[in-house]
């Protein structure tokens, strides 16, 4: 039986509901099981080096996932696990340091980057690769990520091949649009967003970052580090899932979401949230696991742009019916 509903399990993937309307959610898979238990180790071990606490504190994570409703998304897996390491090892924010280090990393690189933006005669384009880019500052994927690492990886993506399928599309997108709400995604990773909110316009985004800390999701501090706040309306979502779990964010936001003419969500949180969605949605990421790539349907490390889409299994059954 799930624990958080009384019914029985369904098979993994993306499940179909059928209330008022069709959705498609994106899952935890058992694959995002052992991921999330490394994210655990991972922020205890930032924390500190006693290992009664480390012991403690995955037992409990350990306790927590054997209960845990796998019909919903990963990020609220997490979500529920990095609030129990908070909670047990009093806390506000494990991941502040590296936070911190990855903002001053990012603002360091900036000019460079920024540079190379200005004098590209494709600057639209370069702006949503180095968006892209920053994409790599995940430290649920990667905690041991290397500053070293990170430049490389992001001069990298300046060259790699890139699916160009969507991005007319997109830039289309941003010129119509009026109200446009942009979900950043982590720290560090936001000072490489800055050049996309120019070429497509301050005056008509707002950038919106999570309510409370979380793995190394941005929040208000980060943006105000990265000069964001100087360049954007900056608001937070009034959740601390790293992603976009709707339901759980403040009256506020789901309002402005819902009124929004535009949607850019960056990285795979927001992905594993909202791909389920009808509202007109790009994704801005780096597929950097199996699952997300494979929902995706592309190889892990591409470069992804890509559309929301009402999936074809919403399309048949709001037709049939």
């Amino acid at each position: 039986m799930d624990t958080d509903t009384g019914e029985a399990p369904v098979d993994l993937g993306r499940q179909i509901h059928k209330k008022e309307k069709v959705t498609v959610i994106m899952r935890t898979h058992f694959d995002c099981i052992p991921c999330i238990i490394r994210q655990a180790l991972d922020a205890v071990r930032l924390i500190n080096n006693d290992e009664k606490i480390h012991e403690q504190i995955l037992r409990e994570v350990l306790c927590s996932a054997g209960k845990m409703n796998l019909s919903a998304s990963p990020p609220a897996m997490a979500q529920k696990t990095h609030r129990i390491i908070r909670q047990l090892a009093e806390t506000d924010d494990p991941y502040k340091l590296p936070k911190q280090r990855f903002n001053e990393f990012a603002l360091k690189l900036f000019p460079k980057f920024q540079d190379l933006v200005s004098s590209s005669v494709k600057s639209f384009e370069v702006a949503v690769r180095l968006a892209i880019a920053g994409n790599i500052i995940d430290l649920g994927a990667k905690c041991s990520l290397g500053l070293s690492e990170a430049e490389k990886i992001i001069e990298q993506t300046m060259t790699e091949p890139f699916d160009m399928k969507d991005f007319k599309a997109f830039q289309d997108a941003t010129d119509r649009a009026e109200d446009i709400l942009y979900l950043a995604d982590n720290a560090g990773e936001i000072v490489f967003d800055r050049p996309l909110l120019e070429q497509i316009g301050p005056s008509k985004i707002t950038f919106v970052v999570k309510g409370a800390p979380v793995i190394n999701d941005a929040t208000i501090d980060d943006a105000e580090e990265a000069l964001i706040t100087n360049l954007v309306e900056v608001i937070d979502n009034g959740d601390d899932a790293p992603g976009t779990i709707l339901k759980s964010c403040s009256h506020e936001f789901q309002q402005r979401f819902e009124e929004a003419d535009l949607i850019i969500a960056k990285g795979q949180g927001n992905y594993e949230t909202l791909s389920d969605v009808d509202k007109d949605i790009f994704f801005i990421l780096r597929a950097k696991c199996s699952v997300i790539a494979g929902d995706l349907n592309c190889p892990v490390g591409t470069l992804v742009l890509r559309k929301n889409r009402v999936p074809k299994i919403r399309q048949l059954t709001q037709e049939r019916g």
